[in-house]
């Protein structure tokens, strides 16, 4: 059996244009991701207990907020997400549609992998950074960020490998890229090729991010 038969209705041109449409999504995900989930997570920290800037009844909203976004299931949380996208984006389908859900699935899941990391950061450098007069400011920027930055980094990779996994699900409702070429070919139309093409490239990806996310961890590892 020639090689070719074996993948005959693969259209390569559709596959690197899902492939893309997969890391432009992947990318602006992660980037809101942590633009909300960083200080999220800083905040959660900042107002526990004998914490900085301790607040019992923020942390305990915040804390509610997160769990409930974690605890729905992202396929979900895609659907009941529609009409909020309907209204931001002015669609519910396509690549720009799905960004809003990955978003908001994934930044709650980042902020606790952030609040992780900080709450690993040794108390007694914040206790010298205070008796030396530091700012709650200067405190976050200069003790808890960069003590934690390793341990952030690890975080981002960890989002980053999931909202791969996230822009698959969201192939369910026309979301675009791999996921969805593998719903609508692979699965609806019985394509075992396209299955399994769509399927080792998310892995390669998954691989990539992984082993790049594994180097900054180490490169910026402060212990």
């Amino acid at each position: 059996m020639d090689f070719n038969d074996l993948f005959v209705n693969i259209q390569w041109a559709d596959i690197w244009t899902a492939c893309g449409e997969t890391l432009y999504m992947v990318a602006i995900s992660t980037l809101f991701t942590a633009l909300i989930g960083l200080p999220l997570g800083v905040l959660v920290v900042l107002t526990s207990p004998g914490h900085l800037l301790q607040n019992r009844l923020v942390y305990a909203v915040l804390s509610f907020i997160i769990n409930i976004f974690r605890s729905i299931p992202f396929i979900i949380l895609l659907i009941m997400l529609i009409p909020f996208t309907q209204i931001l984006v002015g669609t519910s389908i396509g690549v720009t549609a799905a960004i809003p859900p990955l978003v908001i699935g994934s930044a709650p899941f980042f902020a606790r992998l952030v609040e992780v990391s900080l709450r690993e950061v040794d108390k007694g450098v914040i206790e010298m950074a205070q008796s030396m007069g530091a700012t709650t400011w200067q405190i976050i920027s200069r003790v808890l960020l960069p003590e934690a930055r390793s341990g952030i980094i690890a975080g981002i990779t960890i989002t980053l490998v999931a909202l791969v996994g996230y822009t698959a699900m969201a192939g369910v409702i026309g979301g675009g890229g791999l996921g969805d070429l593998a719903i609508r070919f692979g699965y609806q139309r019985f394509q075992t090729d396209v299955m399994i093409v769509t399927t080792v490239i998310m892995i390669v990806l998954v691989q990539v991010f992984q082993t790049l996310g594994d180097k900054l961890v180490r490169r910026f590892n402060r212990k």
